[in-house]
């Protein structure tokens, strides 16, 4: 287990502000937040790259917060990989264990499992500059596990690769964790990285953690306005919310929506774009929040379109073309916009 506990450090103008976060033996912890909210400074914190000004930092139940970088046991791989450029890529990979003096017979056993497991058996001779991004990151990541750490960092490790690549070493990324089960602490901006690898994540903002959860706790969920906009939801509001027998109702402006919710008076609503279904008949669904509405413009996004409506409020729903060709959606159209009870979430 990694334990942060009031963990404060001042770096210039940026301070990272007590910081308590708890992760757990062989989980996959992401850590998601904009560029310069402190994300690679809280890894460097566990490395001991910096001792915080206030607070303590637990590995297991050991206290590390003064023990130096090397004696942590923790692997590090940053964004950039910072493979040695003189040494080929078996050099590179064996580094840590020669100058602890591992048997040669020990550095051969752990070198062929790292190789397996990466997939980077034909690289071995290989240098850095030769390598393609993805051969340096498999191998940087090797460097960080064949000394068997008991915490793997990842700094942005997939922000250097094409779309197509870094999709496919997400997926590589987790069968790697299933494997070796290492405790793994990986930063990110991005949302489909943070939804396909974490076991559980935490939004940073300013130097704080501002929520943590699982990725659907997070990004359904969210606790505040900030999250909220972060995790993509398009659709946010301000209303009171009110009892009506035993229903409960947001009002927002002449706009009414049922909710589920133990909160009162003043609150703020959320609802997911791709929670919005628009059809052409009002009697075409079930739900139970059903708002007629003119579509103002239509956006694509991918696969996907984006669909901006003028339902007394501005209302944004994610479609796809099929609904676009069948519907025959365009600006200026009238239509109806249905969601579910549960898809509003108030806080």
């Amino acid at each position: 287990m990694i334990r942060l506990c009031n963990v404060s450090k001042s770096l210039g103008d940026f301070r990272l502000k007590n910081i308590n976060l708890s992760i757990e033996d062989n989980e996959y912890f992401v850590i998601l937040g904009p560029t310069g909210t402190g994300k690679t400074v809280i890894l460097e914190v566990i490395a001991g790259m910096y001792k915080p000004d206030q607070g303590e930092v637990w590995l297991n139940d050991r206290n590390v917060t003064t023990q130096y970088p090397e004696s942590r046991h923790i692997g590090f791989v940053y964004q950039d990989y910072m493979l040695f450029p003189h040494l080929n890529v078996q050099e590179n990979i064996l580094f840590a264990l020669k100058l602890k003096n591992t048997p040669t017979i020990i550095m051969k056993q752990k070198l062929e499992r790292m190789t397996t497991l990466l997939n980077i058996g034909q690289l071995l001779q290989r240098y850095p500059a030769t390598l393609s991004g993805g051969e340096q990151q498999r191998v940087a990541i090797a460097r960080a596990l064949v000394a068997e750490p008991e915490v793997l960092l990842l700094d942005e490790p997939l922000s250097a690769l094409d779309p197509r690549s870094k999709e496919v070493f997400q997926q590589e990324l987790k069968n790697i964790h299933e494997q070796i089960k290492t405790t793994t602490i990986h930063i990110t901006h991005d949302f489909n990285e943070a939804l396909v690898l974490a076991d559980r994540m935490g939004i940073t903002r300013n130097g704080e953690i501002v929520q943590v959860g699982s990725p659907e706790e997070v990004f359904q969920k969210p606790q505040s306005q900030f999250v909220a906009e972060f995790v993509g939801m398009d659709n946010i509001f301000s209303g009171d919310l009110s009892n009506e027998g035993d229903v409960k109702y947001v009002h927002i402006g002449s706009v009414r929506l049922r909710v589920v919710s133990n909160l009162a008076g003043k609150v703020r609503v959320a609802i997911r774009s791709e929670d919005i279904i628009i059809a052409e008949d009002k009697l075409s669904s079930s739900a139970q929040n059903i708002i007629p509405a003119r579509i103002i413009e239509i956006i694509p996004r991918g696969p996907f379109f984006k669909v901006v409506l003028d339902a007394d409020i501005p209302l944004v729903a994610l479609v796809t073309r099929q609904a676009i060709d069948k519907m025959k959606l365009e600006p200026g159209k009238n239509v109806w916009a249905f969601f579910k009870t549960t898809a509003v979430h108030v806080f």
